[in-house]
Parts: structure tokens; sequence; C-alpha cells
């Protein structure tokens, strides 16, 4: 008898198998009970007949308390009415982990209770479906980059220069100096690509901003790619083959974590097709006085979620906006040749009210200007010598953009809230002691 995973029942159909579970629900009906199991590659149900079994083993049945851990043995048969497609009749029972009063019940249990039981809410049929898919976005995120010749490079977390000011950075001392935890692996990457021609570092940055909206995290991953010879037309071709690519790929391995979640299948497959649209700033400007909606609206804001939102309403697909002002953006960015109130830059806003998931820009590659809008962003210089170096020795015309990984999986997986796609034990204002 083999011991297989919940996972490869389909190559199992009219064979008896052992599995490790753990019971997440039960109900019995007369003589067969119907123990909902998993065992951490999904979830099907496990059918005890008392006849088939005997008396002993159908009352252990149901006893069996929720979270219970056993060894279950059983003959597979495929069941074209779950969308798992496969159960088991179970005709063996061996107990290894009692459970009693596990706190999370098949009930509804609000937000707040849920994250403050995250290390047990992860067993959850949903919170399993989000993880696998952010796994396969993990995954298909080094098949993109790899097949692309990207080199990853690992930047610092403790950083001793800010990309995008001090303000939201977590301070720190190291040793006799002051550091911050990473807000961007940008800057290192910028030094990567001199070197090897495109890198991508791919680790957690941090926000010491007290936001209380659904789209923002302290801590989140963030994917940031750095192109050497590349302005920013090429990367934004790279940018949307990227995005097609990982909804492409969690269609096609991740359909029963989809369908868990209750994610229309045919809505995600209209994102991969390309080009996405672009529009300038200038032009959402436009649209969104036009609209009547944003009445107060003026040039040179940066944009919120209801203009965002707004702004993607428009299209099928993502869209990327153009040029911000300068004003709003960060000193890096190459400044546009025939506005000097503009920089070369672009989001890209996510369908469905979910918002900017990409930013990106050109880099500038002018030491003087690089100097000058270090100074008027409030910071030292000195503090990026090295930064400044990689204009100095070779410069060459380089662009990047950073996705942040949770908010793009919780587009993807149609959830409503960024804090459901979080790994344990990245809780938004929830630490372990």
């Amino acid at each position: 008898m083999e011991q297989i995973s919940i996972v490869d029942s389909k190559d199992h159909v009219d064979e008896r198998v052992k599995i490790g579970v753990w019971l997440t629900d039960k109900r019995s009906s007369g003589k067969i009970s119907f123990l909902q199991l998993r065992d951490g590659t999904a979830f099907f149900q496990g059918v005890v007949i008392k006849n088939a079994v005997g008396e002993e083993t159908f009352e252990l049945a149901k006893k069996l308390r929720q979270e219970t851990s056993m060894w279950i043995t059983g003959t597979i048969h495929q069941d074209d009415r779950s969308h798992f497609g496969y159960e088991i009749q179970v005709d063996g029972i061996e107990v290894i982990g009692e459970s009693e009063d596990y706190p999370i019940t098949p009930k509804e249990h609000g937000i707040d209770f849920l994250l403050d039981h995250r290390h047990l809410w992860l067993r959850s049929s949903r919170p399993h479906a989000i993880m696998k898919i952010r796994n396969e976005v993990i995954r298909a995120t080094y098949e993109f980059f790899n097949n692309e010749g990207f080199i990853k490079m690992d930047a610092p977390i403790l950083t001793g220069s800010a990309p995008e000011g001090t303000t939201e950075l977590f301070k720190t001392k190291y040793f006799d100096r002051e550091a911050y935890l990473s807000q961007s692996g940008q800057l290192y990457e910028e030094a990567g690509a001199m070197a090897f021609g495109k890198v991508f570092s791919f680790g957690p940055t941090f926000r010491a901003e007290k936001s209380k909206t659904r789209r923002h995290l302290i801590e989140f991953w963030m994917i940031e790619p750095e192109m050497a010879f590349m302005h920013q037309e090429q990367s934004l071709e790279v940018q949307e083959r990227y995005v097609a690519f990982l909804i492409q790929n969690v269609i096609d391995h991740c359909e029963y974590e989809l369908n868990t979640l209750g994610r229309d299948i045919e809505v995600l497959k209209k994102y991969t097709k390309l080009p996405y649209a672009r529009i300038t700033y200038d032009k959402a400007i436009e649209m969104l006085q036009e609209s009547g909606k944003f009445p107060d609206l003026q040039w040179g804001v940066d944009f919120g979620s209801p203009e965002e939102t707004f702004l993607a309403d428009q299209f099928e697909q993502p869209v990327f906006v153009l040029n911000y002002p300068k004003a709003i953006k960060a000193f890096y960015m190459k400044p546009h040749p025939t506005r000097d109130d503009l920089v070369i830059c672009a989001d890209l806003l996510a369908p469905e009210g979910y918002g900017e998931i990409i930013g990106g820009s050109e880099r500038a590659v002018d030491y003087d200007y690089l100097v000058e809008q270090i100074k008027k962003s409030g910071q030292d210089p000195k503090n990026y010598e090295w930064y400044l170096d990689l204009r100095k020795y070779g410069s060459v015309p380089h662009s990047g953009f950073g996705l942040g990984l949770e908010r793009t999986l919780t587009w993807i997986t149609g959830e409503d809230h960024v804090r459901e796609t979080i790994p344990f034990p990245r809780m938004l204002h929830r630490l372990y002691p």
C-alpha cells in the first residue's frame, strides 16, 4: 500500500492508499460519516461507511474533533461533484494527535479574530489557496527573469541611505552609525546592472507609515529589476510581459485554488493580452477632471485610490500612467527631455479597483543633476557617494521598476484586503512576543 498526498489522488484512482491528514470538518448521515480532510497539498472528502469498516472504526470517525491528525487508509474514487474531483472511501483510521476546542470553527469569523489566530488560520481553505498562488507567483517570477537573462542579486535589508526620503523609514542603530530597514533594493540593483546588465532583487521592504487603508502594509515583498542600456519604453514592455506571464502561470497551475477563492478565470485571461494601454499623467488629469467626479483635482497632485480606480475602470486591462510631475516623484528619476516639470516614469494600475502594482522609471544619469536632486530631497550627497560613482564610471541609460508582491497577489486572487495575502508571521500591526 502506497503512502501518497491528496493532490496525487488522480494518479491512484481505485487504488488502496495511506495518507496523513488533519480533520477540518465532519458530518454524519445515518450509517455514513463524511470527513473533510486536508494534508497541506489539497482538501478532499473521506467517506466512512459503517457496514464497510465495522462499529469501532465508525464510532471513532464520529468522535473525531476538528484538526485531529491521523493516518487514514482507503480507496481513491473519482468524485465529479466536488471541484477537487476525488474522494477516499476510508477503511482505517489511526489517530496521531488529538485536538480539542480548536478556535477557528466552520463559521464566520471577523478579520481581527482571524489575524490574531493567523498561525492557525493558515490551515483554512482560503488562506491555503492564497499561499499556494503566492508560491506560484514566486516560482514564475524566477522563471521569467531567468528566461530573460537576469541575474538575481540580494540587496541589504539594513541600509545607510534612503531611495525615497527618510520620513517613512524605520531607524535603527548599526553599531555607531544610523541605519534603516530597507525601503527598496533599487539603488543597489542599479550598481548590479552596471556589472551584469540585467539584475533583479526579491526581498522584504519596510515602510514606517501608519496607514489604515486596505492597500498598505508595514512590511511587504518587492520584486525590483534594473536593466542597463534600456530606455523607459523597453522597460514597459518587460513589465507587461512579466505581469501577463505571472497571470498565465497562475491560470495554468492554480485552477483548483482559483476555484476555491471563487476567482473568475475568464476575467484573468483578459489580463494576459498585450500590449497594455498607455496614457500620460496629463491625459489622466484631463480624464479625471472631465468625469465631474473630482471637482477639486488639480494638476500636480499624486493619485489616491479613488483616482486610480476611476482611471483603471476606463480600460479592459491594466494601464500605464506615464510621466508624473517631478515634484511628487523620487530624486533618481530621469527628467523629461522637453518638460522641466516632469520625469520619465510610469505606474501600472491594475483593474477592479486594486490600484498601482508597479512603479518604475528611467534613471537619471547626469552626476550634477543627481547631486542637486539629492540636496533638494533634504539628504546629504555624502551618503550617496557610492551611488553617484555609478554616474562617473561608464554610465549608460538604464531603467527599472518595482512590483509589490502582496498587492499584486490581492488583485490576482480577487481578495478584498491585502492583509489576507501576507504570509505568516507578517501581520499588519501584529507581532508575536
